[in-house]
Parts: C-alpha cells; sequence; structure tokens
C-alpha cells in the first residue's frame, strides 16, 4: 500500500494536492525572526503574491561612531535615492569602491555567517534585535555578574535587575524578586539597628542620671554632717 504526503500551507492552512502547487519560502529578515534563518512553505499563487507585493528597497550596514556592531537598515529604494542630491545615486553607487568585508574572528560567536551567536557565553545579553532565545536567557540568568562585568568592560549597558525591559527579556523575575527582598531585609536591618542603638543612648542616659542622682545624695549628706558639728 503506497503513502501519499498531505501538505498544507503555512501561510493560509490551505490544502496543496499537486506538488507543482507548492513554493518554499526562506525568511532571511523580520523583527520577529530569532537566530537565523526559517523556511514556510506555501501555494504557488501565495508565493506570487508576495512578489508582486515586494517593494524595491536599499539594505544598508550603518559603521557608526563607538558601535561595535553594524546597524544595519532597510530603506526603500526611492527614499534612498533621494538622499544622493551631489550626482544621481545610480552614478554614486557605479563609481563607488568595493566594500571592506569585516574581519572575522575564530570565535564561535560568528556562527552563521557575520552574525553573532548569543547563546554563547561570549555574546549573551549585548542587546540586538528579535527574540531573546531560553538559552540566552539561561546563560544570563546562571552568569549575570560575570555577564554584566563583561558588558560593563566592553562599553556596552548593562543588565539590570530593576529594569522592567531587562527583567522580561532574560527572564529575571525570580531574581529580581529576590534582589528585593533582599534589599527590603537589610533596610529592616538598619532600622533595627538604629533602635537598638536610641535604646542603648537612652540606657546609657538613665545610668548617667542615677549616678548623678546618687552623688547629689552623698553631697547633701555631708552638708548636713558638717552643718551638726557646727
Amino acid at each position: 500500500m503506497g503513502q501519499k504526503t498531505v501538505r498544507f500551507s503555512d501561510l493560509s492552512g490551505q490544502l496543496i494536492l499537486d506538488d507543482d502547487a507548492l513554493a518554499r519560502i526562506v525568511v532571511h529578515e523580520h523583527p520577529e525572526l530569532g537566530d537565523g534563518p526559517v523556511e514556510i512553505e506555501a501555494m504557488v499563487e501565495e508565493a506570487e503574491a508576495m512578489e508582486q507585493a515586494a517593494l524595491r528597497v536599499a539594505v544598508v550596514d550603518l559603521y557608526l561612531r563607538d558601535d561595535i556592531e553594524p546597524r544595519r537598515i532597510v530603506v526603500e529604494a526611492d527614499v534612498f535615492d533621494k538622499l544622493a542630491t551631489d550626482n544621481p545615486m545610480s552614478q554614486l553607487l557605479i563609481a563607488a569602491r568595493p566594500a571592506r568585508r569585516a574581519a572575522r574572528t575564530a570565535a564561535s560567536g560568528t556562527a552563521r555567517g557575520d552574525r553573532l551567536d548569543y547563546t554563547t557565553l561570549e555574546h549573551a545579553g549585548k542587546p540586538h534585535k528579535g527574540k531573546t532565545t531560553d538559552t540566552e536567557k539561561q546563560l544570563v540568568r546562571d552568569h549575570l555578574a560575570e555577564i554584566n562585568e563583561r558588558l560593563a568592560r566592553q562599553g556596552i549597558r548593562t543588565i539590570s535587575l530593576t529594569d522592567p525591559e531587562h527583567v522580561e527579556r532574560y527572564g529575571l523575575d525570580q531574581l529580581a524578586r529576590d534582589r528585593t527582598l533582599e534589599l527590603d531585609f537589610d533596610d529592616e536591618a538598619a532600622a533595627e539597628l538604629g533602635t537598638e542603638v536610641e535604646v542603648g543612648t537612652e540606657a546609657d542616659a538613665g545610668t548617667e542620671a542615677d549616678a548623678d542622682f546618687e552623688r547629689d545624695l552623698v553631697d547633701e549628706d555631708e552638708v548636713m554632717d558638717e552643718a551638726r558639728v557646727a
């Protein structure tokens, strides 16, 4: 008995009966995309509609001062072309020199081309677009002090347990609660210490007052004795 594979469009859920009607779509970049490209299946008609709706864009890497990594942006081609006011953008691109290739380190952080691997201790915790994977979250939770020390050394913002965005991004709810309890305990301990100091001061003052009272009694007895002798 033969078997037949049944496929459905990931986009619409429609049944794809014919292999010729199947289109493979690879998503390389998207705001919700995680660590790398993913692929989905759809009907040919859906893929063609996607192509017709495509925009003419320019994909640009911006290397700004003090940035460790370039900022990749996507701009509509027409908008990008209008930025060239001295010569047309077409002439500018033809005359431009080829881009220099960024140096790649041998570290594991450059897996998947020039993408940093945020699931390694070397890069976990660095700001980046897209979803934060469970592996990166676990690394941040387990090595928060070490990662913050590295981030500070590299001039990158550190991860704060008092920042709601950081707590949510890396799943730091428990650490944040523990930190809050620790601070509350320190405040209570300081308050109790202050009470003990205050009570001790009052006790010392009372002791001194009793001693002064006893001295006054002795002085009064001496005065009475001298009066009787006289």
